[in-house]
């Protein structure tokens, strides 16, 4: 349980990152915390991110999959769809999530599907439908992230530094 598979790209996506010397598969991963619930994500793009977690290892004492770990399996979708949104000169911060839980799950597999329905300059916006592997909905949940700035190191500038870079007309 928890090992990546090969997540699929748009090629210019690839490309972007590729420039930077960043590999993109591992980069947006499904993170220490996906890894350990096993979660796989199949499919990536801004359009799109799909993937796969076990119910086996991430249920509640009644033995049902967790809602907890269907808000990881939803943030994880919305934050890889909202950095590909942001592009590599910005980083996804999320900063409000719902979930609504419709069924139970007791075993197998759960996908999800993270669309978009905002994609702005400052903030992105995924809903993300979770199904058991009969094509039930299990959860709907709703992710917004800010998309911050970062600098040449790869880290988030603050409103500020942001602020002062476009007074200086460097932003």
């Amino acid at each position: 349980m928890g090992e990546q598979t090969s997540v699929k790209f748009p090629q210019e996506v690839i490309d972007e990152y590729a420039a930077l010397g960043v590999d993109l598969p591992a980069l947006f991963s499904a993170g220490h915390l996906g890894t350990r619930m096993g979660v796989q994500i199949l499919e990536a793009s801004a359009d799109r991110v799909v993937a796969t977690m076990p119910v086996e290892g991430n249920t509640q004492p009644y033995g049902l999959l967790h809602g907890g770990a269907s808000a990881v399996l939803a943030e994880t979708l919305g934050s890889v769809g909202s950095m590909l949104h942001g592009g590599s000169g910005r980083i996804a911060v999320g900063v409000d999530l719902n979930c609504t839980h419709h069924r139970g799950v007791r075993s197998g597999l759960v996908t999800g599907v993270a669309t978009p329905v905002h994609r702005g300059r400052s903030t992105a916006t995924y809903e993300i439908v979770i199904s058991d592997e009969q094509g039930r909905r299990v959860c709907t949940a709703r992710l917004t992230c800010l998309l911050r700035e970062v600098d040449e190191a790869g880290q988030a500038k603050t409103v500020a530094e942001v602020t002062e870079a476009k007074e200086r007309g460097e932003a």
